[in-house]
């Protein structure tokens, strides 16, 4: 864990990016690099500029997203994706060669600079003279930030050390046991709770956005809670934990300020979309188009996501039957066509238009061009996320805020938790129809969406798991899905399967599904990562996880 000089707090400009209005006034008359706690939580500023700027500057440490493990996207460590480039980092998350002492997705530092910025802040506010409300909100604020780290510890390593209040001087004793996986989840509910009440139930002005509101504390409890009562960490598969996790999930739902948005593709776009309840903001950008687009426009993407032809095979037909189901219609030899429409929002595929041109995936195609030159490995690129504004040219910035929790992902989690509860209840009908009707699909001649009439707990829990997959598709959900369902041992054994396509000179088209990547999944400790090396090394006390 970190130590410091108790003289200095480091600030960062993050409140730049994020808009707050704190941060509208900056920090001009001080260094930015070595402030004193004395000089940020100012006795003689009844407006908290500086104590607010260094709150706001807190909310970068929130999940962001995308393509955020060395430009791959998290899911292309799962069997959703892979990386265009070969060997790249990401995929040591399924060929088993992260280690203790290199891990590319490791949090451990960084959630722990947070949470101390956190206890930093609630030692020193109260003697900044705001109002009483805005400094219970903030208080509010920092323990929600503080709760959402020990969240992100949670979920990578399982047990954490729990500090409190403490705010660990040089002086102390570092070397402290962790804490059981139980009960940090039992703390971040606690503190969702204790806090629930104290934060705003809506943002009122638009440079606020970004900002926790009562749906997030909630949002954060039926995450925790949904987690805990997964196979994972639920191996005796208790159904009142999972009863638990729907009711959290429910209060979510019944929030007046948060529903389903209309176009599911504007989900991802509008920075102020009522489904998001809470994203990591960012200035407008073309960040994610110049990482994921296509390689063969002349505007220069780099198209370094490749989504798998399993991904691609869990999207059922417009009519909601899956491909596999005789009757849904699904054609091998015209494989793209009549899929549910948030397919064409989450993957691009061969002959799909993008900026002019049909999309040319097929082998010797503009976007896979072959000759060594890196680009789609199986056939289709991550469509997700990105705008088709600006030419062919040149790119346009556009609003890509990651979303951390939405409206339509609590959906689901209610619908999984409340399944494995009670079985497929009505109420778990109601909330796929919701998700389905939303995404496009047709209502058929019985108005069901494609849903079957489930009767049975296990088939109705496989059913939504594939809808999980397919609505959050490349949402950092996946590849902690299949970990909390202790599913990846099955799922990344093998090999992930790409689409080879060929073109005749007579234009005809030919399909063939074929093995682009080997996979393997050490069950025997992969669920949970290592506590990092250094860290050990430092902290004996936090001991190891197990095999590592």
């Amino acid at each position: 864990m970190m130590k410091r000089n108790s003289q200095y707090i480091w600030m960062g400009l993050a409140c730049v990016a994020l808009g707050f209005s704190a941060c509208q006034k900056s920090l001009e008359d001080g260094p930015l690099e070595l402030l004193t706690e004395e000089y940020v939580f100012d006795r003689t500023d009844p407006l908290g500029q500086r104590a607010n700027a260094y709150l706001t500057d807190m909310y970068s440490s929130l999940p962001q997203g995308f393509n955020r493990i060395g430009n791959d996207v998290l899911d292309a460590g799962s069997d959703d994706g892979m990386s265009s480039e070969v060997n790249s980092t990401i995929e040591f998350f399924k060929t088993g060669r992260i280690t203790n002492g290199f891990n590319p997705d490791d949090a451990w530092a960084r959630q722990y600079m947070l949470i101390r910025k956190a206890n930093i802040f609630l030692a020193n506010i109260d003697v900044v003279p705001v109002a009483d409300s805005l400094n219970k909100y903030w208080k509010a604020e920092a323990r929600f930030l503080r709760a959402i780290s020990y969240f992100e510890l949670y979920k990578r390593y399982g047990g954490a050390v729990l500090l409190g209040d403490r705010v660990l001087q040089t002086s102390d004793n570092f070397n402290l046991p962790r804490n059981a996986a139980e009960e940090v989840a039992d703390y971040i509910v606690k503190e969702c709770d204790a806090i629930k009440d104290l934060v705003r139930p809506q943002l009122y002005y638009d440079v606020d956005l970004g900002r926790i509101t009562k749906a997030a504390v909630l949002a954060l409890k039926a995450k925790t809670l949904l987690y805990a009562a997964s196979p994972y960490m639920n191996p005796s598969a208790t159904t009142a934990q999972w009863q638990t996790a729907a009711d959290a999930a429910e209060e979510v739902l019944a929030s007046p300020y948060h529903r389903l948005e209309a176009n599911f593709g504007n989900v991802f776009l509008t920075r102020n979309s009522p489904e998001i309840i809470l994203a990591y903001q960012t200035a407008a950008n073309s960040n994610v188009e110049r990482q994921n687009e296509p390689i063969g426009y002349q505007r220069g993407g780099r198209g370094i996501t490749s989504p798998t032809q399993e991904l691609v095979d869990a999207f059922p037909m417009k009519s909601g039957l899956p491909i596999s189901d005789p009757a849904s219609g699904y054609d091998p030899a015209n494989p793209y066509k009549d899929r549910d429409p948030r397919f064409y929002l989450t993957v691009f595929h061969n002959g799909m238009s993008w900026l002019g041109r049909p999309i040319e995936t097929f082998e010797g195609g503009r976007d896979k061009p072959g000759n060594g030159i890196a680009a789609t490995r199986t056939g289709y690129y991550m469509r997700k996320f990105m705008t088709s504004s600006g030419s062919a040219s040149s790119y346009s910035n556009a609003n890509h805020n990651f979303p951390i929790f939405r409206y339509g992902q609590t959906m689901l989690d209610c619908a999984e938790a409340l399944n494995e509860a009670q079985g497929p209840v009505a109420r778990v009908f109601q909330l796929l129809t919701d998700i389905r009707k939303r995404a496009g699909i047709e209502a058929g001649a019985d108005g069901k969406y494609g849903i079957p009439a489930i009767t049975d707990k296990t088939v109705m829990r496989t059913f939504i798991r594939n809808e999980r997959r397919t609505e959050m598709a490349f949402e950092e959900q996946r590849f902690w899905d299949i970990r909390r369902w202790k599913i990846a041992e099955t799922v990344l054994s093998g090999s992930l399967h790409g689409m080879k396509i060929t073109k005749a000179a007579n234009g005809a088209l030919t399909y063939e599904r074929v093995p682009i990547q080997t996979v393997s999944f050490d069950a025997r400790r992969m669920y949970r990562y290592p506590i990092p090396l250094l860290e050990v090394q430092k902290t004996p006390a936090l001991g190891q996880n197990p095999n590592w």
